[in-house]
């Protein structure tokens, strides 16, 4: 049984929550799990959440990961939160045109362009 260490960087900043990735390549499942849920609880703990996720480390993502992404997406929505994703790299960020998650999520250059969209 892996232990329960966080695969998450997680800092607060102006009311906003950063979440940075520790492994390059989210492509395990359990981990994506994990992943998930330490998401889900961040966003359960605030009323109205504000999240940006940074990829900035991010090589590979699978589609389990994606469908993660949508989940977590549909979660902050629900409690009228807000969601950014910044600094993904050029061959993830195709992927997300494929598959028209570009237009599902708000994504930015920079962490700091993300942050600063947030109203």
């Amino acid at each position: 049984m892996p232990s329960a260490e966080s695969r998450l960087r997680i800092t607060d900043e102006s009311g906003v929550t950063q979440v940075g990735f520790i492994d390059r390549n989210i492509l395990d499942e359990a981990n994506i799990q994990q992943i998930g849920e330490e998401l889900a609880e961040i966003i359960d703990a605030d009323d109205s959440p504000k999240l940006c996720i940074s990829f900035a480390n991010v090589d590979h993502l699978s589609s389990a990961a994606l469908g993660t992404l949508i989940t977590i997406s549909n979660k902050i929505k629900a409690k009228n939160g807000q969601l950014r994703l910044a600094q993904i790299d050029p061959q993830i960020y195709e992927v997300f045109v494929i598959t028209k998650l570009n237009k599902l999520f708000e994504i930015h250059d920079t962490t700091e362009d993300a942050i600063k969209s947030f109203g």
